[in-house]
């Protein structure tokens, strides 16, 4: 079985209820509406027979709620959103295995009664965030929360990159061009955030929390060594961090390989063998992306297939990947 943890959707009432509260001409509209499986169940169903054996696990569709809609809207449309995934994995239990719930991360009273809502009576099996919160990191002492509930229910969090064009490149401009934002900007998003978790200790607090980055660990695994090399220098450091880094159990590239990282790099096998190396067989699991592409949806299932096919890894190391990490980190 190839369990996909990393299939986007769009449910109905959610869907439409976020598109009454955006603000006008909101940017994600056109996107959704150019790809017709995000809400569209018979043509999700369609891309997904033609792959043997594949399910899926669900995730709503970026951008945050918290950037889309203020706190009350926010808690709300988290409840629909919440509902509709529940009611979708019992309704199709050949389908979707399991669901991640969205939380409506502008008011953390909200957020904290909707996880425990969503994980205790709806069952489902996480929780997805972003890698910061309308610009705050996720190390603020207000989000401990998510890192203390999610280490008591031992479920993951799906952690995905969040950044617009509005993050310039430049300190001179006031946005990023040609897409710098997207296609770079998210891996280093991915791994600033990691970074932060990392460096203050939250792995120390709660050792078998488990995050599942999006896009296989962002840079960290192309960068291990500078990582090691980086934190061996202690002169580099100011007061400040030195005080807060000194006091980590272990050396911070080893933090760095207690993430999860799902196989979302698009087909590139060389990407793929170098997260599988520094993540380990038990830390890497089959996620796609799907349906943001040219195809609207066949090529990174197609591809993410292909490359796990194509590296140099044991049958035993890629059933792991497909099938078996998912189903011990979800309880299924």
């Amino acid at each position: 079985m190839k369990i996909d943890i990393a299939a986007h959707i769009l449910t109905d009432r959610y869907y439409q209820k976020l598109l009454k509260k955006a603000p006008p001409r909101f940017y994600m509209d056109k996107r959704w509406k150019g790809i017709p499986c995000l809400t569209d169940l018979g043509k999700r169903f369609e891309i997904m027979d033609a792959f043997e054996d594949y399910v899926q696990v669900l995730t709503l569709s970026s951008p945050p709620l918290e950037v889309v809609v203020g706190p009350s809207d926010a808690a709300e449309l988290a409840r629909i959103a919440n509902d509709e995934l529940a009611q979708l994995v019992e309704k199709y239990p050949d389908r979707f295995l399991a669901a991640g719930a969205c939380l409506p991360m502008n008011d953390t009273d909200a957020a904290a009664k909707e996880l425990d809502r969503a994980i205790q009576e709806l069952n489902m099996k996480g929780i997805q965030i972003y890698t910061n919160i309308n610009g705050k990191p996720l190390d603020s002492p207000e989000f401990t929360f998510i890192f203390e509930k999610m280490a008591q229910y031992d479920l993951p969090i799906w952690l995905h990159p969040g950044r617009s064009t509005n993050f310039a490149d430049y300190t001179t401009e006031e946005k990023s061009k040609y897409d710098i934002w997207f296609c770079f900007g998210w891996p280093y998003e991915t791994s600033a955030a990691l970074a932060r978790i990392v460096m203050t200790g939250v792995f120390d607090k709660y050792p078998d929390l488990k995050v599942i980055t999006h896009h296989l660990g962002g840079m960290a695994p192309y960068f291990d060594e500078r990582i090691r090399g980086t934190y061996d220098q202690l002169g580099t450091r100011t007061d400040e961090d030195r005080s807060v880094l000194d006091q980590l159990k272990k050396h911070p590239l080893d933090y760095f390989k207690l993430f999860y990282a799902d196989t979302a790099v698009y087909g590139s096998i060389p990407a793929m063998t170098c997260g599988l190396t520094f993540f380990g067989s038990d830390r890497v699991l089959f996620g796609s992306d799907m349906p943001f592409d040219v195809e609207k949806g066949y090529k990174y299932i197609r591809t993410t297939i292909e490359s796990v096919e194509g590296m140099t890894a044991s049958i035993d190391d890629k059933k792991k990947i497909y099938e078996s990490n998912a189903k011990r980190l979800l309880k299924l």
